[in-house]
């Protein structure tokens, strides 16, 4: 009999594991894949470490901050800031045409920017910034306000309006066209506020250090584990069902796999409306080159860019993806630290939204044609924004929705899951509760900071 049984093994059962664990807490989290991480994994491809799903950790903090979620994070692990090795940026855009606002860890920089390209809204800005400071995130009410409607009220310009969205949305937004506001808070002070980082090793960084601690501290860790069903008697959780027919029981479920595909599991349920789940997924254009971004002339960390004055955030359905607005990231333009030397390889990654049904029922050869069809077409997009590097290309991969899936079992291949979230992690079992991306909190940090909220809340009470 386990105390807690956590499914998932990504950022936030990891986090919620270690927390328990503290507490000689007796663990056990069941992961499905061979490896961990869920979306924020990595794997080796042709002699080279690929991260997959990451981009930039947000919520960055300077070393000895005592406020935020970073802070928050490290205090309730016990982790020395030095233990995720965090480098920031050098600095990103939102490109709309014709129009560019730069940004960084600084919030002066976008104020200036703002007042540059928009001065009729510097104080329109600056009323934003008022009402963001004071927001509570576990404030639920939040989380029914339309964005749309809150900036509407606060800033006239719409273009403004629509490019203080697109990385918003990009980052952290479950919903198709409007966000709620409460969603916007956070993203807001994790990109904005805070900003962006990296280790220079990648995801598997924060990953290794996850798990080192969590083993120490005598917690379980199954792979290959995933969970078929979760036993359900007089109105409370018993236990689960693995694939492979073996129960294990436990007083708590801390769950990770999204609120829809954790109800389906549950044996009392005998219907769940599927389409309750996220519909907005992704596919992503990973090309090494001969030599790093900014030998071409490209310094950005990071490009949100869109082609057109109204920013598009919605599902894919006319064709296998959607160019007119995507994501640029190098994970060479960052401030690394001297000592660690520079990236093996020039790396530039584009992200796109993308039509998970469509891909999902491609046949094999026709897969991997579309991927290579795809590659070209969302690189094609993406140089309107950057240098051509095409003729530097030494090597690529594309993943889908498809590859997503497999790393997440997400319901639709969504990167962000539902809409609907639920702050205070229940569900309608008693002691069965959520975390990760269908709680509330997205990202790397938003991740782990959720599992470590829900375990204290949940699992550590009396």
């Amino acid at each position: 009999m386990y105390d807690t049984i956590i499914i998932g093994a990504g950022m936030s059962g990891l986090a919620a594991g270690i927390r328990l664990a503290h507490y000689d807490r007796s663990v056990c989290v069941l992961e499905r894949h061979y490896t961990i991480g869920g979306l924020n994994s990595f794997y080796r491809l042709r002699g080279r470490d690929y991260d997959v799903g990451l981009h930039a950790v947000t919520n960055f903090t300077e070393k000895g901050t005592k406020r935020g979620p970073l802070a928050r994070l490290l205090k309730q692990l016990r982790f020395r800031w030095d233990d995720f090795a965090l480098s920031p940026q050098v600095g990103s855009s939102v490109n709309f045409p014709g129009v560019e606002l730069k940004f960084n860890n600084d919030i002066d920089l976008l104020r200036a920017e703002i007042a540059q390209t928009f001065p009729g809204q510097v104080d329109n800005f600056e009323r934003l910034l008022a009402r963001l400071i004071e927001y509570d995130d576990l404030d639920q009410e939040a989380f029914e306000i339309s964005t749309r409607q809150v900036l509407s009220e606060t800033i006239s310009d719409p273009l403004l309006i629509e490019m203080l969205l697109c990385p918003l949305m990009w980052y952290g937004n479950a919903r198709e066209h409007d966000m709620d506001f409460g969603q916007f808070c956070i993203m807001f002070r994790s990109i904005f506020l805070e900003g962006f980082a990296r280790p220079f090793n990648g995801v598997r960084l924060i990953l290794k250090n996850l798990v080192r601690r969590y083993r120490e501290l005598g917690g379980e860790l199954k792979l290959r584990s995933g969970v078929a069903s979760i036993r359900v008697e007089d109105g409370r959780a018993t236990g689960v069902v693995l694939d492979n027919g073996e129960e294990l029981e436990a007083r708590n479920i801390l769950s990770s796999a999204g609120r829809v595909e954790t109800l389906r599991l549950c044996d009392d349920i005998t219907e769940v409306k599927a389409q309750e789940a996220g519909n907005l997924s992704f596919a992503e254009t990973v090309s090494i080159l001969d030599r790093e971004p900014r030998d071409l002339g490209h310094d950005r960390t990071i490009v949100f860019f869109n082609n057109s004055e109204q920013f598009h955030w919605e599902n894919c359905t006319d064709d296998l993806v959607d160019v007119r607005t995507g994501v640029i990231c190098s994970p060479n333009n960052f401030v690394y630290d001297p000592s660690d030397g520079k990236l093996p390889d020039g790396v530039i990654r584009i992200t796109a939204i993308a039509n998970h049904e469509a891909w999902m029922h491609l046949e094999e050869d026709k897969y991997q044609l579309a991927k290579l069809n795809w590659y070209d077409r969302i690189t094609d997009a993406a140089i309107q924004h950057v240098p051509d590097y095409r003729r530097h290309v030494v090597d690529t991969d594309v993943f889908t929705p498809r590859t997503i899936r497999r790393f997440t079992w997400h319901d639709n291949g969504a990167v962000y899951g539902a809409p609907e979230k639920r702050l205070d992690g229940r569900t309608h079992l008693n002691n069965v509760f959520l975390c990760g991306t269908d709680q509330g909190f997205v990202g790397i940090i938003g991740a782990i900071v959720s599992g470590i909220s829900m375990a204290n809340q949940h699992c550590l009470r009396g």
